[in-house]
């Protein structure tokens, strides 16, 4: 029987967990990981959903995982202890980069674990290393985006989406965030979108865009038809950026476009980056926390829901009605 009461035990820690593939996760209870020798034990307060957790819960992620186990692959919290030389000790606010973050208790290697600006709350940077890092390398090391290009960014109310927007703009760009709903337009405007275009009500994304003066680097995080429609707006020597699917397919693109028009594709999956260029993300890492203490970076955390409505994040996540991170305390 699933045990969900609030108290928990010295000796155990509340968890979610999946069960069956294509169930949503549920609240357990298990006992609680011990310190080892080559671990560093984390007290998490926040961890974040991305598309890639409801992809493993279905059993259609890339890298597949085996039920029951753990959700989550982000999240934040302090040290609770650290062997000698791990640069880390008992206090210190660190976020954390393993699977199975959805657990009060998580022992990870030091290496997964960065320490945050003080001025960083949890929330934020449980959702910060993923979505971030997508899209600062993305647009940095794929897509070359200098200052004075025009980058449209499709899905962009999004968990992605956002942060794509405002490096975007950080970068110098000139930023079309393409979302659906006026509430979810004027969060992309916070961010530091100069245009935004609603795609529920554009019948032509594509005649948009040209009309805009087309585009120099398309960040696509829905894919779809949208994909299809931004790909054939974008000018010579651009760059299409393809970072997910939220629209439910890739879209399909005209190569006999991309050789005509010198247009560079890219794939872009941030899990694998660290294994094809672990210098790279780490870099990336280290100048997205400085833009965050210049001020440079505001993290916007959606809908923060306590543990207990795991299933209900979600559900949110999977109907795509959420604006920025959806954070889940711990």
């Amino acid at each position: 029987m699933t045990k969900t009461s609030a108290t928990v035990g010295l000796d155990e820690i509340r968890i979610a967990v999946v069960r069956q593939l294509g169930d949503d996760p549920v609240v357990d209870r298990q006992a609680a990981p011990q310190p080892g020798p080559d671990r560093v034990l984390v007290r998490l307060r926040a961890a974040a959903l991305n598309f890639a957790d409801l992809l493993k819960a279905r059993g259609e992620y890339q890298e597949r995982q085996e039920p029951p186990f753990v959700p989550g692959l982000e999240g934040a919290g302090e040290i609770l202890s650290a062997p000698p030389g791990s640069g880390f000790r008992p206090g210190d606010r660190v976020a954390v980069l393993a699977a199975g973050t959805m657990a009060q208790t998580i022992a990870v290697p030091s290496a997964a674990c960065t320490a945050i600006p003080d001025a960083m709350t949890f929330e934020q940077a449980a959702g910060f290393q993923i979505a971030y890092g997508t899209s600062h390398l993305a647009l940095a090391a794929r897509a070359h985006l200098k200052a004075g290009q025009t980058l449209a960014v499709l899905g962009a109310a999004g968990g992605v989406g956002l942060t794509a927007v405002e490096i975007g703009r950080a970068m110098g760009a000139r930023v079309i965030g393409v979302a659906r709903g006026q509430d979810r337009l004027d969060t992309v405007r916070a961010a530091g979108a100069d245009v935004v275009i609603d795609s529920a009500g554009c019948a032509d994304l594509k005649g948009a865009l040209r009309d805009l003066g087309g585009v120099d680097v398309v960040y696509d995080a829905v894919g779809d038809s949208a994909g299809e429609a931004a790909f054939r707006a974008l000018n010579p020597g651009g760059h299409f950026l393809a970072i997910g699917f939220a629209g439910g397919r890739p879209p399909v693109l005209p190569l006999n476009h991309a050789l005509v028009k010198n247009i560079s594709i890219h794939g872009f999956y941030w899990g694998g980056y660290a294994r094809l260029d672990p210098q790279a993300v780490s870099d990336s890492m280290a100048s997205l926390f400085r833009m965050f203490r210049d001020g440079r970076l505001a993290p916007v955390v959606g809908q923060v829901m306590a543990l207990d409505r795991i299933a209900e994040a979600f559900d949110l996540l999977r109907s795509r009605k959420s604006v920025g991170k959806i954070v889940v305390t711990l």
